[in-house]
């Protein structure tokens, strides 16, 4: 059974600067692009035909468009104590392609738990180390935009590594 997930790769002019802050503070920043997750992991034995077909057929209404993201927040939930680079504009259609992409045969992948699009920029063993990232990030006010045109579909290697296996390309 291969581990995957569905994300976006937000591509940004500014992304260095969000590089630049995982690379402090998430520890899987060498491994996997900044990104919105869509489909949490999940295993599965459905090869890459498949997921390609369930995105086909659930997204094939959705067209390109416009996020932004700014400002920061902390969560803290039985995963660990997060980072949280949050969603300005797009969420709506983020929150809808995420509702869709779990019908079908990804119904059974869903846990249930609400669903807040964000870009995670860290994470942290302690509240303490949590609250001291927070106080560091949130002297910026910078805001990230860009047109998302397509969802991607990794596979999480052995080692927690990003390995792309297909892109869905939004309709034009």
């Amino acid at each position: 059974m291969k581990k995957r997930t569905v994300m976006i790769f937000p591509e940004f002019n500014n992304i260095n600067l969000i590089d630049d802050i995982r690379k402090k503070y998430d520890p899987l920043a060498d491994l996997v692009l900044p990104h919105i997750t869509l489909v949490f992991p999940f295993e599965s034995d459905m090869d890459n035909g498949e997921i390609k077909s369930h995105l086909e057929r659930y997204l094939k209404d959705v067209l390109p468009f416009k996020i932004k993201l700014g400002g920061y927040r902390k969560q803290q939930n039985n995963y660990g104590n997060f980072l949280f680079l949050n969603m300005v504009q797009g969420t709506a259609e983020i929150e809808n392609i995420h509702k869709l992409l779990y019908k079908g045969k990804f119904r059974h992948f869903d846990t249930g738990e609400g669903y807040v699009p964000h870009m995670t920029v860290g994470k942290f063993s302690s509240l303490e180390l949590l609250d001291k990232a927070f106080n560091d990030v949130n002297k910026q006010h910078t805001k990230y935009c860009t047109v998302v045109k397509k969802i991607s579909v990794e596979e999480i290697g052995y080692n927690n590594e990003s390995i792309i296996v297909l892109e869905h390309d939004l309709s034009l």
